[in-house]
């Protein structure tokens, strides 16, 4: 507890400090009245914004974002510099080593996406895959249903392979869909934050290989919280985001090409449908070509500032440790919930997402009534389901910098206090 209130202190003390910079005020008295008379505009200045920022302090123990560490804002908070400067391609670099740490990987076409893991999966599913081409996707929650609409947008064939929210697919059901739709590409979801599922990748990237298919495999929510080995397990395409485990803001998005998706890539016959995500562009401004950088967009510098800090911690204190911080207190937090008389969505305890906590709503509850008596009383996000959970469950992130006993406790304590002061209908 004490460790949370320090956090907490520390990141009000912060804001105090933002909210005491922003003090001036533009006040009309300032601009002559003859100017104003004269003025041409029809749309007055918005009144909210003559007045200072204001944010809350809210716990994030939601399924993300979650808190950013003082560490991470100071950095983020740093002066900008050129997005073609050569000391921001040297924390571009950075980035690159810290990202291929992150995911076990010594692929040289790693790097970050300007954008969130939305931008990733398009990035991932524009760049491997031609229109008309057939793809395989996973569908065991929100992330395969976005896949599979990005892939039918962008004119790819796109083939669903579902089960329930909750459940995982089988080595050997996907073996019967790659042979029966021969796909360019199979898609999956390593951490299906909607449904709390961390869905097993061993024998994966052997099974595609061995139809000619490439591995996508999404771990926003669980990168740097459940162990992941791209090259061991011989993942193609993986992706993730910041603003999870990693403690990062939203808006940057670690993504990592196997050799064998480089080649698919780089002997398109098209041009892929996006020039912002195109990696032949994109490879080569984070000097993955080894030719000499050129301009194709701005590229978000605070953003990465504040990525490279983030980095830099996972590599402190280490990526196993990471891993095993995350798995425990997920025990300990289940292990409360249960002492609470609550009921854990995922049935099979191998399959429990350690970041992100699916609980069933509990019988005659609604679940806006929980999560909104948690973020009056505490000022704690915890949230419903999305997708085809939304209605069935409960999230609970504990998720890097937040991934403590002392936040593990208080949500437990906010949602026995919830479930003693929320109506229970008697239907």
């Amino acid at each position: 507890m004490q460790r949370a209130l320090i956090c907490r202190g520390a990141l009000l003390a912060q804001q105090v400090a933002l909210e005491s910079s922003l003090t001036t005020r533009i006040s009309s008295v300032l601009v002559p009245r003859s100017y104003r008379a004269m003025s041409s505009l029809t749309v007055p200045a918005p009144a909210s914004l003559l007045l200072p920022l204001k944010v809350p302090y809210r716990l994030m123990l939601g399924p993300g974002p979650s808190n950013v560490p003082p560490r991470i804002l100071s950095a983020g908070g740093r002066p900008i510099i050129g997005h073609m400067h050569k000391e921001m391609f040297e924390i571009m670099d950075d980035i690159k080593k810290g990202i291929q740490y992150a995911f076990q990987t010594k692929n040289e076409l790693t790097m970050a996406i300007s954008g969130s893991g939305h931008a990733a999966m398009e990035a991932a599913l524009y760049n491997a895959v031609e229109r008309g081409e057939t793809v395989l996707i996973g569908v065991n929650g929100i992330w395969g249903e976005r896949a599979a609409d990005i892939s039918e947008r962008m004119g790819a064939d796109a083939k669903r392979l579902v089960k329930l929210p909750g459940e995982c697919f089988t080595l050997q059901e996907i073996e019967q869909a790659l042979s029966k739709h021969k796909p360019v590409l199979f898609f999956i979801t390593h951490g299906e934050s909607s449904t709390g599922i961390a869905h097993p990748l061993d024998g994966l990237g052997a099974l595609c290989h061995k139809y000619n298919c490439l591995l996508l495999v999404d771990s926003v929510a669980s990168l740097g919280g459940a162990p992941i080995y791209m090259d061991k397990q011989e993942i193609d395409i993986l992706y993730s985001g910041s603003q999870k485990v990693l403690n990062a803001p939203p808006g940057t998005a670690p993504i990592s090409f196997s050799e064998r998706a480089k080649q698919k890539i780089f002997s398109r016959k098209t041009k892929p449908v996006s020039f912002y995500l195109d990696m032949s562009w994109l490879a080569n401004y984070w000097g993955c070509d080894g030719k000499p950088r050129v301009y194709h967009h701005t590229g978000p510098v605070s953003g990465l500032f504040s990525l490279r800090e983030s980095l830099a911690i996972l590599a402190e204190q280490g990526l196993e440790n990471y891993w095993k911080n995350h798995q425990e207190m997920a025990l300990y937090l289940h292990q409360g919930l249960e002492k609470l008389g609550l009921k854990l969505f995922v049935k099979d305890k191998n399959l429990r997402l350690p970041t992100v906590t699916t609980i069933a709503v509990p019988e005659g509850y609604d679940w806006r009534d929980i999560t909104a008596y948690v973020m009056k009383n505490y000022s704690i996000e915890i949230t419903g389901g999305l997708g085809p959970s939304v209605g069935m469950v409960l999230r609970v992130g504990l998720m890097g910098y937040n991934c403590t006993k002392a936040n593990a406790d208080l949500v437990l304590q906010a949602l026995g206090d919830a479930l003693q002061h929320c109506h229970k209908s008697k239907v």
